[in-house]
């Protein structure tokens, strides 16, 4: 098979782009971006976006794309990835380098989804008004009793993968696991994994350094104009929740950094976790 897709992955702040731009030039391939945060055009020093020199370098995809207000799912990703794949193949490429940190996005490029129904946005934004007023926690208990299989497998700290769920289990009156096949599509490219890692502590330095570079280059500012849609999906993730809190006067300055901090590790880790039980990745070192 002489059609195949690299995908450079492994945990934030591990070196990711760097790598896969590299990997581009060297193939004469663009990057395919698989991360779910960085294709919104609002969302960029928070999603740790491609530097303007990186971007400048070679051809990217799917960098701040599209309006953060659009409800984009991994769904949609698998079939405009796929899309754009096969032009690109038509086009006379014959290895295309894909570079990301998004479980699922990447899963879903691989193997795709489950058949998972369509649920009323009024019933996702009755949850989010939920999960603002009583907290995660409350929204996982309530899924816990509906649903013991999915509460075991989720990450009960991402609001937004606890809130899909109980909107399935909601809306059909059946275990969001119930819908769960795990049959893998099989698609007509070879798809090799490439993972880089760094030892833990050069890892968390790097995080730690992000993250206040982060601020210096204006999280603040970006974060602040997001107010307004704080509530979307796209915003229940890391720096921006952190952020908002700040906002609201839960903590000081230095306190949010720190746990922004302390969550990009922590989301690191759960990377980490999730693609170590994937035999076909390759680990190199970054």
């Amino acid at each position: 098979m002489s059609r195949r897709v690299e995908i450079i992955l492994g945990p934030t702040a591990v070196g990711k782009s760097a790598y896969a731009i590299r990997r581009a030039l060297e193939v004469g391939s663009p990057v395919i971006s698989c991360d779910s945060r960085q294709i919104f055009q609002e969302l960029k020093i928070g999603t740790a976006v491609p530097s303007d020199e990186e971007l400048a370098a070679v051809r990217h995809y799917f960098i701040r794309s599209i309006p953060i207000t659009r409800n984009y799912t991994a769904g949609i990703y698998e079939a405009e990835a796929l899309d754009l794949v096969n032009r690109l193949f038509s086009e006379g490429h014959e290895t295309l380098v894909m570079c990301g940190g998004s479980m699922l996005y990447i899963d879903a490029f691989c193997y795709g989804l489950d058949d998972f129904p369509e649920v009323p946005l009024q019933m996702r934004e009755h949850l989010m008004e939920c999960l603002r007023d009583e907290g995660v926690e409350v929204l996982a208990q309530q899924l816990k009793e509906l649903d013991p299989v999915s509460f075991q497998e989720l990450d009960l700290s991402n609001p937004q993968r606890v809130i899909r769920a109980l909107e399935v289990c909601l809306y059909t009156g059946e275990p969001f696991s119930s819908f769960k096949t795990r049959s893998f599509k099989k698609r007509d490219f070879e798809i090799v994994k490439t993972g880089l890692e760094r030892p833990r502590e050069q890892l968390y330095e790097r995080i730690n350094a992000r993250v206040e570079q982060m601020m210096a280059d204006g999280l603040e500012a970006e974060a602040r104009a997001m107010l307004p849609y704080r509530e979307l999906p796209a915003l229940q993730t890391v720096g921006y929740r952190e952020m908002f809190e700040y906002f609201d006067g839960k903590y000081d300055l230095d306190t949010t950094v720190r746990h922004i901090q302390a969550s990009t590790r922590h989301y690191a880790k759960r990377q980490l976790t999730w693609w170590r039980r994937d035999s076909s990745i390759r680990w190199i070192s970054a």
